[in-house]
């Protein structure tokens, strides 16, 4: 086939057709650069080329893409070898146009440039060109330069061919009218996808941004959810590539695209979003008797007032009995109300304990908190006598698990409820539409006792499912909860395996979760290295 020829000229004509395609569906910008530089290079038969993007200052042109056959040179793009070229600026130190430089006259002035020969070519400054060949010993001679521009007819960047080889003869020649009007076809559709690519990635920033704007709230009102908001999204893609890479078992064909992935991770950073209608006071909740303030320092102040109730009843008693001047009997009242006062100090240090909550309370505690709130009475500020402990600090003061009451509970597991509410008023595109489904189920379980729509696991996605775990693993090493410190991870998997026996979490992720040690390489990453102890995967219940 003849260059130049109807033929060559349509099959090029389809090659332009086919790029098109390609460039429409291409998302990575980075790509899509390189996409655009290898294609004007195939259907110009172009020996090399530059593909400068204009900066965000609009001021210069910058090197993204420089490829050259003869030479072999390939750098930026996936490359992954930096172009150590400057700028081209736009304008020189005196604020005229930087015409000399052919690349900046194309997108100063939105115009192609034909070079036949570099080395005969008058206007144009290639210094640069020649130094470039004096080193490499490269002969640069035609050049086609031009301009991409984008639906406004804004030059978004420039493209630029080097010496045109002839595909029979292989000798270097200009590049034809019909090369020139293929590169500027191809370099309006290129900028036309570009600039969809760039509109899109700055839509997802936007969107990523607002996100973590709703996060940024969360985590001005409580910094101990800030961290969890965090960590749980990144615990999710660990545990979900290690099931996308698991190539036997019950998850052999579960596989995730990029879009699959994206939207998974959309889902992990918005998880709790539902947390911003959370009172600060619940969540942040550290002693069983903690509200806006720690109330356990006001059972302090009754424990003070009937010690010294006590010492004002002893001396009463004593300065009766100095009439008499029965010493056996004062020192007598003495100790007694020594012992009583060290009853009270006891029972004050008891009720501290019992305040800080803890894993499981013995019903042992729990009666003695009932005990104390029975035995005692005082007189408050009115001088009216009153019950020592109100219901609802009785109520506080024996939960059996933790810090938060039943009530407390429900609030902080309306959560979800919100998460839900919020997310499904979203207009989900197509590739996120699965988002509230995924944030929304990481507190169901599989046996279908979880919340808030108990659902079982057949119900739920892998991504779900997956969510759950990381939350849970999360909460249980985390180390910035203000009503306990992270355990280690042989506590934390012990936990996690008795929530696998019981139908809590997936049995299949959770086995995935500890043999491709998901967990080590979570650890290594947010634990302290005293979290990090020796874990014996056999001895884990579940295993």
């Amino acid at each position: 086939m003849t260059a130049g020829s109807p033929d060559d000229l349509f099959q090029r004509l389809e090659q332009l057709n086919r790029i098109g395609v390609a460039l429409s569906r291409e998302r990575d910008a980075s790509h899509l650069l390189e996409t655009i530089l290898i294609a004007a290079k195939s259907i110009t038969h172009a020996d090399g080329g530059t593909l400068y993007r204009v900066a965000e200052d609009e001021k210069n042109l910058c090197f993204e893409i420089l490829r050259n056959d003869t030479l072999k040179i390939a750098l930026g793009g996936t490359s992954g070898k930096l172009i150590g070229f400057p700028d081209l600026p736009y304008y020189d130190e005196q604020g005229r146009q930087n015409n000399s430089m052919v690349a900046v006259y194309a997108a100063l002035h939105a115009e192609t440039v034909n070079i036949a020969d570099a080395y005969t070519e008058q206007g144009f400054d290639f210094s640069g060109t020649r130094k470039f060949d004096e080193r490499t010993g490269y002969r640069s001679q035609s050049f086609l330069t031009v301009p991409m521009r984008n639906h406004e007819n804004t030059v978004i960047g420039v493209l630029q061919l080097i010496n045109s080889m002839h595909p029979e003869t292989g000798q270097v020649v200009p590049f034809s009218l019909a090369d020139q009007s293929l590169a500027e076809s191809l370099a309006s559709q290129a900028a036309i996808a570009l600039t969809n690519r760039l509109l899109i990635t700055q839509l997802e920033e936007l969107f990523e941004a607002f996100i973590g704007l709703i996060n940024l709230a969360i985590d001005e009102k409580s910094p101990y959810t800030g961290g969890h908001c965090e960590r749980v999204p990144v615990l999710t893609m660990m545990l979900a590539e290690a099931v996308h890479d698991a190539t036997t078992g019950p998850f052999a064909d579960f596989h995730m695209s990029e879009q699959d992935r994206y939207e998974l991770k959309i889902a992990g950073l918005l998880h709790d979003c539902g947390k911003v209608t959370t009172p600060v006071h619940v969540v942040d909740k550290a002693t069983k008797l903690e509200t806006l303030f720690d109330r356990i320092h006001l059972v302090d102040t009754r424990f003070e007032i009937l010690k010294r109730d006590a010492e004002i009843d002893m001396l009463r008693r004593q300065l009766a009995l100095r009439d008499p001047q029965d010493p056996a009997a004062e020192a007598q009242l003495q100790e007694r109300c020594a012992q009583q006062i060290a009853q009270y100090d006891d029972d004050r240090e008891f009720l501290r304990r019992a305040n800080i909550g803890g894993e499981a309370m013995q019903e042992a505690d729990q009666q003695r908190v009932r005990g104390i709130a029975n035995g005692y009475r005082w007189r408050n500020v009115a001088g009216v006598e009153a019950d020592f402990l109100s219901a609802e600090e009785l109520a506080n003061l024996t939960i059996r698990a933790g810090t938060l009451t039943q009530a407390e509970r429900e609030i902080i597991n309306h959560h979800i409820i919100a998460t839900i509410r919020m997310l499904e008023k979203l207009p989900w595109p197509k590739n996120l539409r699965k988002v509230p489904e995924y944030a929304g189920g990481h507190h169901e379980r599989m046996d279908g006792k979880g919340y808030p729509r108990g659902l079982k696991r057949e119900q739920m996605s892998v991504q779900a499912r997956i969510m759950g775990i990381a939350d849970i693993f999360e909460a249980l090493t985390a180390k910035d909860r203000p009503y306990k410190s992270g355990k280690t991870l042989a506590e934390s998997l012990f936990i996690l395996g008795k929530l696998k026996e019981n139908g809590h979490i997936d049995p299949d992720l959770f086995d995935i979760f500890i043999d491709q040690r998901v967990y080590l390489r979570y650890a290594e990453k947010f634990l302290d290295a005293q979290q990090i102890d020796a874990v014996d995967e056999a001895s884990i219940l579940g295993r």
